[in-house]
């Protein structure tokens, strides 16, 4: 599942890293004004196409949910930062038991070519935090590479509109005791346009929503624990697990 805004001239390219057995490919239109839709028929033509009614990268995700058929929701970006390739990556860990693969760039075999030193910051930060109120070990917190068991979703539920939605779903797993694994992943530079996303403001908005889970009253269930000393299984690069 991709949500895309005006990304009709990296579309090409991420279509064509997408694995040759994909079930079904959805991908959420925000409102764009290039043509993305018209583009990614061209160079998918079974691609099931759902119009964003509202606006944001956590509004996109959730229209986007609502339509997979399929029992596995892997989520990417329409930018070139994510690689098709890494799909089976994510869908062996959850074969092999975990209800929640999210990606992650700073672990072994993981990456980045893009993130900056004011986003690498921030983003250590917030693992730090979540970790501390959510008792997980995660590596990796605002990274959009994530997979799920379909039956999953209602415990994820996200409803807010913007990209702290990355950080909602990794709350959300740990506060549901799901079994989380983390999976290794190479975020690629941009191949076209300017990023939505402002470290500022959209880390304020990811601040306020680890402070707002927090203040949900549900019981936190820890996630199951498969590395001695933390509470997130590691799958390496080439799809094994271990410390």
């Amino acid at each position: 599942m991709i949500p895309a805004l005006n990304e009709a001239e990296n579309l090409p390219h991420v279509l064509a890293t997408l694995p040759a057995d994909t079930y079904e490919l959805v991908l959420v239109d925000g409102h764009s004004i290039d043509g993305t839709s018209t583009v990614a028929r061209e160079h998918y033509p079974n691609v099931r196409i759902v119009s964003q009614s509202g606006r944001g990268k956590g509004d996109a995700l959730r229209a986007g949910f609502d339509a997979c058929s399929g029992d596995v929701i892997v989520m990417m970006d329409a930018d070139g930062s994510t690689d098709g390739a890494e799909i089976e990556r994510f869908v062996a860990a959850l074969v092999d038991g975990a209800d929640y693969a999210k990606g992650s760039r700073f672990m072994a075999g993981g990456g980045s070519e893009d993130i900056t030193l004011l986003r690498r910051a921030g983003n250590l930060m917030f693992c730090w935090l979540v970790n501390r109120l959510y008792k997980t070990a995660y590596t990796d917190l605002c990274y959009g590479y994530n997979a799920f068991w379909r039956s999953a979703l209602p415990a994820l539920a996200p409803d807010c509109a913007g990209f702290e939605v990355e950080t909602v779903l990794n709350v959300r797993a740990a506060k549901a005791g799901l079994r989380v694994a983390e999976v290794p992943s190479v975020e690629h530079l941009r191949i076209h346009g300017k990023s939505n996303l402002h470290p500022v403001r959209d880390g304020l908005r990811v601040l306020r929503a680890i402070l707002r889970e927090r203040a949900v009253a549900i019981d936190l269930v820890g996630v199951e624990v498969e590395i001695a000393g933390a509470d997130v299984e590691m799958v390496g690069a080439d799809g094994f697990r271990g410390a």
